[in-house]
């Protein structure tokens, strides 16, 4: 905890570096949501395909989901939402892509549960 999922456009993939986005996250879940470090883990997910409304060219989208444990008050949240989506406006450059960024910070399920192997 927590999980941190970046789910994109191929298309953006040469648009940001992804280990200074992820630096970032980790660093705004650290001090907004009392996470750790060494807690957080993110992985990105690349889109084959994008479609926004009956376009399939011009577009980029990128949506940014953070699962919390439970207990963060719904202000931390949203005040951790917007911080994300700061970090996005400013690592990614979509050239030439309109870019429909989101993000999502969310309790994880109660059956939620790690293995470090």
């Amino acid at each position: 905890m927590p999980q941190i999922t970046v789910d994109h456009s191929a298309a953006l993939t040469a648009a940001f570096d992804p280990a200074a986005l992820a630096e970032g996250l980790h660093a705004a879940v650290v001090e907004i949501a009392a996470a750790t470090p060494a807690a957080c883990k993110t992985q990105f997910r690349p889109g084959s395909f994008t479609a926004v409304g009956h376009d399939t060219e011009g577009h980029a989208v990128l949506h940014v989901t953070i699962g919390l444990l439970a207990g963060r008050a719904a202000e931390t949240k949203a005040r951790l939402t917007e911080a994300v989506l700061e970090l996005v406006g400013e690592h990614v450059r979509p050239d030439g892509l309109t870019l429909h960024a989101s993000a999502e910070t969310r309790d994880l399920d109660a059956s939620y549960r790690k293995f470090d192997a």
